[in-house]
C-alpha cells in the first residue's frame, strides 16, 4: 500500500518505486481520499504498472484517523469519486479492495454496485469489518452476497494461511478468486501448497533482495515473517537484535545489502540453531552471537576500503526481565568495541 499524496509530492518516495519486466503482472496499490491526488499517483505509475487498487479495507487506526483505508468502506460517495477520478486518469485496469461494512451490509453492497457502473474492473471483498481481530471467523456469507451483487469478478480474502483455506473460501463463496496477505508475508510458498515457507523459498528472496536492492528494513520485515515458525524465541529475539546493525560509511548513502549478505554468511557458519538451543533465555549467549556478527559485518566494510564508519548496535526493549536489565550496559560494551575499531 502505497500512500499517493506521498507519492506525489515526494521524489524519494518514487524514487523507491522500481519494477522488471520478468515480474507481472504487476498491480500498484494506493491508499488515498483525495481523487487529484490518486489520479496523479497513478498516471506516474501507469506506464510500469499492469494497474492500480484503491485500498479501502487498511483497519489501522492510523490509517482511520488518515481518512484512507476502511474509513473509505463507509463512504461509498468517496469511493465513487476517486473511481471516477482515477479511471478517467489511466487507461489500465483499476480495482477496489474493501471491507465488510460494520453495521450494515446493505452499505457494502451498496459500495461494489457504485464501483460497478463506474467501470472498476474488480472487487476484492474482505469478510470481516476493521473493528474484528484476525483471529475472528471471516464472513463468508457477506462475500458471497457482494459476488452476487454484480458481474464483474470478485476476490475474496481474510484468513487465508493455507491452501486449504483458499479452496474452501473459493467453494464456500463462489468467487472468481482469492487473495492472501498474512498468509503469503509468512509463507510466500502457500499457494504452491507448503505448509511453511521452504528454505530454498527464503534463498531465492535474499538473492533477489541483493540483485535488485531492498531496503534493510524491508529486507529484514519479510525475512522475519518467512522465518518465524523456524525459530526458537531466543533465535527470534537476536534476529531482532541484528536488524538494528546500522554501518554507514560518513559522507554517503550506500546501501546496506551487501553487508545483510554478510550477517547471513556469519549466523550460517556460527551453527546459530546449535549456539542458540543452549544459550537458553541468558542473554550473554545472544550478546556474543550478536557481537561476533558485528565485528565481522565491521570487517568487511573496513576490508572493502569504505571511508571512516560509524557504527552502532542497539538491543531494543524486551519483555524478559533479564534481557531488559542487560541492555544499557550491553549496547554501552559493543558500541564502544565498534566505535573504537573503526576510527
Amino acid at each position: 500500500m502505497i500512500l499517493a499524496d506521498v507519492f506525489k509530492s515526494s521524489e524519494f518516495a518514487r524514487l523507491d518505486y522500481t519494477t522488471n519486466d520478468r515480474d507481472c503482472p504487476v498491480v500498484v496499490q494506493f491508499a488515498a481520499h483525495d481523487p487529484v491526488d490518486l489520479a496523479h499517483a497513478a498516471q506516474l505509475v501507469a506506464p510500469y504498472a499492469d494497474g492500480i487498487d484503491l485500498n479501502c479495507g487498511c483497519p489501522q487506526k492510523w490509517a482511520y484517523k488518515e481518512c484512507i483505508g476502511a474509513y473509505l468502506s463507509e463512504r461509498p460517495e468517496m469511493v465513487q469519486e476517486m473511481v471516477r477520478s482515477v479511471k478517467g486518469a489511466v487507461d489500465i485496469p483499476c480495482s477496489i479492495k474493501i471491507r465488510k461494512h460494520p453495521t450494515d451490509m446493505r452499505q457494502t453492497i451498496e459500495l461494489v454496485r457504485r464501483a460497478e457502473k463506474l467501470g472498476i474492473d474488480w472487487i476484492t471483498v474482505h469478510g470481516r469489518t476493521r473493528h474484528q481481530k484476525s483471529t475472528e471467523p471471516v464472513d463468508y456469507e457477506a462475500i458471497k452476497l457482494a459476488k452476487e451483487s454484480v458481474s464483474i469478478p470478485v476476490l475474496a480474502n481474510g484468513g487465508i494461511f493455507t491452501l486449504a483455506d483458499a479452496d474452501e473460501m473459493y467453494n464456500r463463496t463462489g468467487v472468481a478468486g482469492v487473495m492472501s496477505a498474512r498468509g503469503l508475508l509468512q509463507n510466500p510458498a502457500l499457494f504452491a501448497g507448503y505448509a511453511e515457507t521452504p528454505l530454498d523459498c527464503v534463498e531465492k528472496y535474499i538473492n533477489l533482495a541483493l540483485a535488485y536492492g531492498t531496503p534493510t528494513f524491508i529486507f529484514h520485515h519479510h525475512l522475519m515473517y518467512m522465518m518465524e515458525s523456524m525459530m526458537s524465541g531466543v533465535e527470534r529475539k537476536t534476529f531482532n537484535c541484528l536488524s538494528e546493525i546500522q554501518i554507514v560509511p560518513l559522507g554517503t548513502a550506500a546501501s546496506l545489502t551487501p553487508y545483510i549478505a554478510k550477517v547471513k554468511a556469519v549466523i550460517e557458519n556460527s551453527g546459530l540453531q546449535h549456539t542458540m538451543h543452549d544459550s537458553g533465555t541468558n542473554f550473554q549467549g545472544e550478546y556474543s552471537l550478536v557481537t561476533k556478527v558485528a565485528q565481522e559485518c565491521m570487517q568487511s566494510v573496513l576490508d572493502s576500503g569504505a571511508p571512516r564508519v560509524l557504527c552502532y548496535l542497539k538491543f531494543g526493549a524486551r519483555t524478559d526481565k533479564d534481557i531488559a536489565a542487560s541492555d544499557i550496559s550491553a549496547t554501552e560494551k559493543v558500541d564502544h568495541y565498534l566505535q573504537t575499531h573503526t576510527q
